[in-house]
């Protein structure tokens, strides 16, 4: 059952990327994900509630309490690192840097959690890894990248980074709390974060800028960011972390299809072998 928590989580993590890029075009990054944060904690929240999970609040471990919060502030600096690049680079870019997150994640699985090492994983690693490089490849159209600095490279390997980290520590974290629990308790985190950096840089006034179209689609990829969540979660709380955060990476497959249907973004061929790549060395996995 976890691998179609899984496949569910990947689902919607690639709407939420679309959904995302046509909501912050207009607003400031880390106002954005402050507000769309505050969706995801109401939408989680609401789940908690309906199925009395609350009651459990007070039982939960001080152990676990602790890396959940940690998990939650990982969480926050990758998404305000992940949508910062995604308003400046291109999606078809910008998701793959962000999902080679998966190697770091399978190595400290391995290291830290003492999940098993086959040769399947190492070459699956070793597609993965290929497939992100020849993803990663600048457009020579200066049309198509609202920054030409680079600075969305770093932003989205920072995103990757603390990724990993979060899957771990939300591995560690949730092995004897309830998901959707887990999942609430760490929004909250990544919400207090979020506003924090607002109010640090002055962006609240933002607010009032914002048009009728950038809410609609914040809001969307709020929903779809706490759907995948919680089925994210939830699969990996019942299943390993070295396979269920590949088969969530594969969101990616989602994300390039909108980002050609919304946005006209082309694969160059070496892109779209890249791709291939990604994608099998993901399904290795799952023999």
């Amino acid at each position: 059952m976890w691998m179609i928590y899984a496949f569910g989580a990947a689902l919607f993590a690639g709407l939420t990327s679309i959904l995302a890029k046509i909501g912050i075009q207009r607003t400031d990054s880390n106002l954005a994900t402050a507000l769309r944060t505050g969706i995801v904690v109401i939408f989680a929240w609401a789940i908690v509630y309906a199925g009395n999970l609350h009651t459990n609040l007070f039982d939960i471990s001080s152990k676990s309490l602790f890396y959940l919060v940690l998990s939650g502030l990982t969480t926050g600096a990758s998404w305000i690192f992940y949508f910062r690049a995604l308003q400046l680079g291109n999606v078809n870019v910008v998701v793959p840097i962000d999902k080679s997150s998966t190697i770091i994640t399978m190595l400290f699985a391995i290291i830290l959690l003492g999940e098993p090492v086959t040769l399947l994983k190492i070459i699956s690693m070793a597609l993965i890894g290929i497939g992100t490089y020849m993803m990663i490849q600048r457009k020579q159209d200066a049309g198509q990248s609202s920054d030409r600095s680079g600075k969305w490279v770093w932003y989205a390997v920072l995103s990757a980074f603390f990724a990993a980290i979060t899957a771990i520590l939300g591995k560690v974290g949730i092995e004897d709390v309830d998901s959707n629990l887990g999942t609430a308790i760490r929004t909250i985190v990544v919400l207090i974060m979020a506003w924090l950096i607002v109010f640090a840089t002055k962006k609240q006034g933002g607010i009032k800028e914002i048009d009728k179209k950038s809410w609609i689609f914040l809001t969307l990829s709020g929903l779809a960011t706490g759907m995948s969540w919680l089925l994210y979660f939830k699969a990996l709380q019942e299943g390993p972390a070295s396979i269920v955060v590949p088969i969530d990476k594969l969101s990616i497959l989602v994300t390039i299809i909108f980002a050609y249907i919304v946005f006209k973004e082309k694969l160059s061929m070496k892109a779209f072998v890249g791709l291939l790549l990604l994608v099998g060395g993901t399904f290795m996995l799952l023999l």
